[in-house]
């Protein structure tokens, strides 16, 4: 197995000539998981290094269509949702909808996944692929074929038993820290190594916690998912459910999201310009992961610390502290929140330009 994904690196190399753009340059790490039971998904570094990423045990047989709202804002074969407890890819968008399959840890909550429609590995939730390991949002997947060839996913379809997908997970230019001002119309900002940049603003101010599925598989103040419209925030301890959610106006209208703009659990933000935000870098595209936790050995020490975001936030435009913590619904227990922090380097310290 292990000169298996070394001869991977090679044609993996070769594919992102054949397939890749400037963008993707080469990959931070490769991840390979086979669609194959008993087979071991693995991550693989440019100097072959590899780390285990568990078994593969179930095979999708099938597809969801249609897939939950946001899938279709993800490019068609591409991660559309990074999680604790679910990491979903967007095969084709038809009628308007997403074409999603899943990849799951064994035991898990993920109603997004459809019946039949997800691969699992015998992990725990919010560890490897779905914690340190983490492919972020947009990332382009590829099938590697029985006969050698490797194709986009997104021409692939399904991937057959004996198939293998890989992620190429590559780091573009990001802000290592999203600042956010609780109130309505206040900025977004991403600061970047040259320094601030206005992303977005507020519409609606956050003030609660809500009963999000899959925060019970993450820590306090740490992502618990991003996708092409949610960035998912737990404010409860591993084990308790409870967080809030940073929405896309677009998305905050979807009949998916009827309950947004009656409850406290949301922040709502829009765009200043007139380009949707859904689907787009840096905040529901390339930023954000759940992040190493647990028993996740990443490949040095600054990789394991910068891939692990951190959710601040400033009570009545004090100090920055960890957040307080919010378990179930608590309509009102982020009433004196002012600002909020995410701080997510991906590889190393940002340096200044």
């Amino acid at each position: 197995m292990r000169s298996f994904f070394r001869m991977s690196v090679v044609c993996a190399a070769a594919a992102a000539l054949l397939f890749g753009s400037a963008a993707a340059a080469e990959p931070v790490f490769t991840i390979y998981v086979p669609v194959i039971s008993g087979a071991e998904a693995r991550a693989v570094l440019p100097d072959g290094r590899e780390f285990s990423l568990g078994t593969v045990r179930d095979l999708p047989t099938a597809t969801r269509w249609p897939g939950y709202t946001a899938s279709k804002w993800a490019a068609p074969g591409t991660v559309a949702a990074s999680a604790v407890n679910a990491v979903h890819l967007t095969l084709s968008v038809e009628k308007d909808a997403g074409r999603t399959m899943s990849i799951l840890p064994l035991h898990t909550v993920a109603p997004a996944a459809g019946a039949k429609a997800f691969l699992t590995l015998d992990v725990p939730a919010g560890t490897g692929f779905f914690g340190g390991w983490a492919p972020p949002v947009g990332t382009p997947v590829k099938v590697r074929k029985n006969d050698g060839r490797t194709v986009p996913l997104a021409e692939n379809g399904l991937p057959s038993s004996g198939d293998v997908m890989i992620f190429e997970v590559s780091e573009a230019e990001r802000p290592y820290i999203v600042d956010m001002e609780n109130r309505p119309g206040g900025r977004v900002i991403g600061w970047y190594p040259s320094g601030p940049k206005v992303l977005a603003r507020v519409i609606r101010p956050v003030k609660g916690s809500g009963r999000f599925g899959g925060t019970e598989f993450q820590g306090p103040g740490r992502i618990r998912a991003n996708h092409s419209g949610v960035i998912d925030v737990s404010t409860a301890a591993r084990g308790v459910v409870g967080g809030f959610q940073v929405l896309p106006f677009l998305h905050s209208k979807s009949k998916e999201m009827g309950g947004a703009w009656q409850l406290t659990q949301w922040l709502i933000i829009a765009s200043e310009t007139v380009d949707p935000l859904p689907g787009t870098a840096p905040l529901f595209a390339g930023n954000f992961l759940p992040g190493s936790q647990l028993s996740d050995a990443l490949w040095n020490m600054w990789s394991t610390y910068g891939r692990k975001p951190l959710a601040l936030c400033r009570i009545d435009g004090g100090p920055w502290r960890k957040f307080p913590e919010g378990a179930g619904r608590q309509d009102h227990v982020f009433d004196r929140v002012t600002h909020i922090r995410i701080y997510s380097p991906f590889t190393r310290e940002p340096l200044s330009e």
